[in-house]
């Protein structure tokens, strides 16, 4: 069980601010990283595909290859422990066998119904158009994005989504297949060196209807 630094559910969720500055002393080891990563990988995805996957940029090196891609959000760049750069996994239907054999052997699934999702989930993912995984895994990826932000906070960090991001050619410059992995989003994370903006929300009486 992981001890967070802040237990604090309201405090995460309700005062979750997107931060441009931080603390650019503050270092986030690769051990923290990954088990923050591990945390967020417990977003739902579609048949528990987990089409995720992350680059994390903690080096200067690093840094510097991603600029030319973030015109707009240099800051977060030059001042964050990482920026973790979200792909999505055209080909996630690779891992099912994987990911439903460890069920499995956990006993956490029985065995016809892990035969019988391998026999309809895989070939029905290998026969998706493009549009339709990429819908499917946009979607999951942010999902995960989404508990990363909330798991670095109780980790004690802040976090920012950039959206803004120049996607051609992002994977190749950080060694990945451009036809198979699709940009999602960008996170910066690190210690706040500010308090963020506040900022306004609809209310749910304007976004919602009830039938």
């Amino acid at each position: 069980m992981t001890a967070f630094i802040n237990n604090d559910f309201s405090d995460i969720v309700l005062n979750r601010k997107s931060i441009r500055r931080y603390d650019d002393k503050v270092k986030i080891s690769r051990e923290e990283m990954l088990k923050m990563l591990d945390e967020a990988n417990r977003a739902p995805s579609s048949v528990n595909l987990q089409p995720w996957r992350y680059v994390v940029v903690d080096t200067k090196e690093g840094k510097e290859k991603l600029k030319p891609f973030i015109h707009f959000n240099q800051l977060q760049n030059d001042t964050s422990a990482a920026m973790i750069l979200i792909f999505g996994d055209r080909r996630n239907y690779e891992y099912g066998e994987e990911i439903y054999g460890e069920a499995l052997n956990a006993g956490l699934m029985p065995k016809d119904v892990h035969d019988r999702q391998l026999a309809t989930i895989i070939p029905y993912y290998q026969n998706l158009s493009l549009q339709e995984m990429d819908t499917i895994i946009v979607r999951d990826a942010s999902l995960a994005a989404m508990q990363f932000m909330l798991v670095a906070r109780a980790h004690g960090y802040d976090t920012n989504a950039i959206g803004g991001f120049e996607a051609v050619n992002l994977a190749t410059t950080f060694d990945l297949d451009e036809k198979r992995y699709l940009p999602v989003l960008i996170l910066s994370v690190g210690k706040a060196a500010e308090s963020g903006y506040q900022s306004v929300r609809l209310s749910a009486s304007k976004l919602t209807t009830f039938k």
